[in-house]
């Protein structure tokens, strides 16, 4: 995966300008922890299975930019979780998965049902 780390609020921002360009079908976002035993096995099954290059995705490690997450939550109105995947399409969160949810079929089903 070509991640695009997430280190500072203000990337944020940027990353919410970008989900309103007409030619983005929508931005990711992957929450995870690298403390968490869990967290790491969805990110590596999610990482062996997205196929969705188009979208641009965006990586937080929560014990490093604990703020970042934060903002991430309260910005986009999501309780906070780990890990977590948001959609994030016109400045707004579409859809949120964390946990086991997080799985590139149930991904992909969430960006037909929203694009359509």
């Amino acid at each position: 995966m070509n991640w695009v780390q997430l280190e500072s609020i203000s990337k944020i921002d940027e990353l919410v300008e970008l989900s309103f360009k007409d030619n983005i079908e929508g931005i990711l976002i992957f929450k995870h922890s690298t403390r968490c035993s869990i967290s790491s096995m969805a990110l590596n099954r999610f990482e062996k299975a997205w196929d969705l290059h188009s979208i641009p995705s965006f990586f937080i490690d929560l014990i490093s930019f604990r703020s970042v997450s934060n903002y991430v939550a309260d910005k986009f109105s999501v309780e906070h979780e780990s890990p977590q995947v948001l959609f994030i399409k016109n400045g707004k969160c579409l859809f949120h998965l964390s946990h086991n949810a997080i799985s590139v079929s149930e991904i992909k089903h969430e960006i037909g049902r929203v694009n359509n």
